[in-house]
Order: structure tokens, then sequence, then C-alpha cells
């Protein structure tokens, strides 16, 4: 309004003559007044709107500072979780013969003649004979002669040796028996995936690691910070990248038999907009990276139209980070999770230490505001362009 006033009474001021194209002058200057705030182009919210927002009812995100309790918060919880992802995650219990299983059968007796045909042991009229090896049927058994169908599925070989022993005593004096899994199939983890040698890998009674498993069937050929592992257990599947369980070992659980272990290539990104100099999204290409790295990654802040003090992160977090931030659990996005801006004020130089502790995690967004004097500068480079052909024009026009 006051702005108008003074242009009201210039034109008056001015010789009837140069009125008109100045009147045409002060129209434009009051038009471009009233619709610069609202037109001018910007990337986005500055730091003011941003907290503007933030504080409003109903809330639609958390709001946090980030400080060294709150990076103290991020790094005590876990990001990739796998044994409360899974039911069984502790050591599997002993393994036992299955249907289809190849399994062998040694039979020693203690003298020659009786209802084997064997190869004499030394010093002593017995020997021992080898039963060719056999395939677990559907039934769950196999055949041994002058035993017959023998129970094995769901038993040790030591519980089938016995049991073979039992059945033979009446025909066998003293009958030893040793029974061997040659090949098994039940009691075994599967791998495979791009880049990955696929194969069936038996399990040791002793207990094998995830990652004993993938090393077990050739590893992987894909770069290790890009790779993650797809469990899939008893109907269930959970993903974590390789590195979380190789630097949390607690991480790295027992295989299971049945187990399908699949190595997938996921990179790591996060997305850049605002005052930076680059706004795209960007791999992290490393193990890990941290805020200090993404800014970098991304080109820095512009020094014509960042502001310090506007540094924002958004992310989707867990309701168990969200209770450690001490913030209202909104689980208003895809997975119960809540959205949850971090703010990050690089004016102070305390601020780029924090930022080399807080760490970036996988499809974050990361938000530069432009600074409030940039927003005035592309007003009156609006104003200019809107203002400048009618100034010019008006000169013309009043021979000046």
């Amino acid at each position: 309004m006051r702005l108008r006033l003074h242009l009201e009474n210039w034109t008056q001021s001015l010789h009837p003559i140069q009125r008109i194209p100045a009147t045409i002058i002060a129209c434009c200057v009051v038009a471009t007044a009233l619709v610069g705030c609202t037109t001018v182009p910007t990337a986005g919210p500055t730091a003011s709107q941003v907290m503007d927002q933030a504080a409003r009812e109903p809330r639609h995100f958390d709001f946090v500072e980030i400080d060294s309790a709150v990076v103290s918060a991020l790094a005590s919880q876990s990001k990739a979780d796998l044994r409360n992802r899974i039911e069984s995650d502790g050591k599997p219990p002993s393994p036992t013969i299955g249907v289809g299983d190849t399994v062998a059968v040694s039979i020693w007796q203690a003298s020659n003649g009786q209802v084997f045909a064997v190869q004499p042991g030394p010093g002593q009229g017995g020997g021992s004979v080898i039963i060719p090896d056999q395939v677990v049927g559907a039934d769950g058994a196999i055949t041994v002669p002058y035993a017959g169908r023998v129970p094995v599925a769901g038993h040790t070989p030591l519980q089938v040796q016995q049991a073979i022993e039992q059945r033979l005593t009446e025909q066998v004096i003293q009958p030893q028996v040793i029974v061997t899994i040659t090949k098994a199939v039940s009691n075994s983890a599967t791998v495979f995936g791009e880049e990955a040698t696929a194969a069936r890998v038996p399990l040791s009674p002793a207990g094998d690691r995830l990652l004993d498993v993938i090393a077990a069937a050739g590893g992987s050929k894909l770069p290790f910070y890009n790779t993650s592992i797809r469990l899939t257990r008893n109907g269930q599947t959970a993903t974590i990248p390789i590195t979380a369980l190789v630097s949390d070992p607690q991480q790295d659980i027992f295989a299971w038999p049945g187990d399908i272990i699949t190595l997938v290539q996921s990179p790591e990104k996060f997305s850049v907009f605002g005052a930076t100099s680059n706004n795209t999204q960007v791999p992290f290409d490393a193990e890990r990276l941290d805020l200090a790295q993404a800014i970098a990654k991304a080109g820095g802040l512009q020094d014509l139209r960042a502001d310090p003090e506007g540094v924002f992160l958004l992310r989707f977090e867990s309701s168990a980070v969200v209770r450690a931030l001490g913030v209202p659990e909104l689980a208003n996005a895809p997975g119960e999770k809540s959205p949850v801006l971090y703010h990050l004020n690089l004016r102070q130089i305390d601020g780029y230490f924090l930022a080399e502790r807080f760490a970036v995690a996988n499809n974050d967004l990361l938000y530069v505001a432009n600074a409030r004097m940039t927003e005035l500068q592309k007003f009156f480079t609006l104003v200019g362009t809107i203002t400048g052909p009618v100034i010019a024009g008006a000169v013309v026009t009043t021979g000046h």
C-alpha cells in the first residue's frame, strides 16, 4: 500500500507528457510487488518456512535437531536386525536323515561263512560287507539284506545303525554296523543369486553360519558394499546388507536345513534437492556414508544460494528409532514407519563434526534450503525483467 501511494505521488509530480509512461511503469512495479512473493521460482521452502510447517498442528512429520544425543541414539539402534525378523535364529537341532538323502551301510560280522559273503578281517574269521548306497525313499526307509525295510527318516545315523544291528542279531554273530550319509539333501541350504555360484550346500553337525554357507558355495562376485542377503526360512523372508553381517557378527545367524539364501545386488543411494551443485540420486559406493560425505558427493553447498542453517534430511524411521529419539510416533508412512525430518545447522562449526558422525541411510532425502537473500535477489531480477522493456519504451517515447 505504501509503495502504491509513493508511486502515485511520484507520477503526479511529473510533467504531463511524462505522466503517462511513468504511470505505466508504476503499475508494472506494483503488480510485480503484489505477485512477486508467490511467483518467484524456487527449489523448495526456506529454512524458516520449514520450521513453520514443523510447528503446525496436526503434525505430518517429526522435527529433530541433530545433536550429540540424537547421533548416539541413532547409533545404538540396529539398522538391520536379522535375528528379530526370523523366528528360528539359534543353532539348528542335530541333523537327521531325511527323504532324498543317500545313505551307505557297512556291516561287520564276527566269523565268516554266515549270511554275508565278506572279506575276512586281519587275524579274524569274520569280515565286512558294504551295501551299495541307497536313496531314502518316499516312505522314509532303506532296504538292508536280512533286515528288511528299515525306517531311517527322522533318525540319526547312530539310531539307524542300532536298529539294523538289532534286526541282524538272529542271523549274524555280533553284527557291527556303520551308517553314513554320503549325500545330504534334507540337511542342506541353497545359495544362488546374481553373479553367484548356485549350489546346494550340506550343513555340518557343528552348525554353519550364513557367511560360512555362502563361502562354501563360492561366494559372490558383486561389489561387497552393493550386496544384500535375502534369507527365506519357513515362509519368512528378510533382507540384510552383507556388510551388516560382517560388522555385527550377531547378525550372522546359523543356517537351517531348507534355507534359501539369495545374493542380490542392491546399491544403496540417497536423493539430493535444493541449493547444492547436483540435484540427483547419488549412490553410496561405500560401506558407510555419513552426512558430511553425502553433502560432498552432492557437490557441496552453493555459495550464492545455500543457507548453511537450512540443511535437512528426511527419513522414515521404525517405531524403535522414534521411541529412542523421544518424539511422537506418527506411523503414517508405508510399512508403519514415521517420517522424521532431521535439521543440521552448518553455520556452527559443531555442525560439521556432527555431520561426520551422522550416518546416512538408504533412500534418504537430503534438502538444502535457499538463503533468504537469494529469494530477494530473484525478486529484483523479476522486477527488472518486467519493467526494463517498459522503461526503455518510455524513454524513447519522451525523447529522453
